[in-house]
């Protein structure tokens, strides 16, 4: 084994294991990033914390929708 592995049983140098760090971070940062731009969005669909009765309006409809006559046959 080389003296140049970076400790005991990863078979790396240490440019290999910077380079798999690098690809990593710039993976993890994407993945980040991602989530990021969707929970902005979801947010701005639907915000879950802040106002008070954020989703007093889709409850309202909800029940109007659940109350609202089926028109008969015949």
């Amino acid at each position: 084994m080389s003296d140049k592995s970076m400790g005991p049983g990863t078979y790396l140098t240490d440019a290999e294991a910077k380079e798999l760090h690098k690809g990593f971070v710039v993976s993890m940062a994407f993945f980040v990033f991602v989530a990021v731009i969707a929970h902005f969005l979801v947010w701005s669909w639907r915000p879950w914390l802040g106002a008070p009765k954020g989703f007093a309006a889709i409850e309202s409809v909800q029940q109007a929708d659940a109350t609202r006559a089926v028109p008969g046959r015949g």
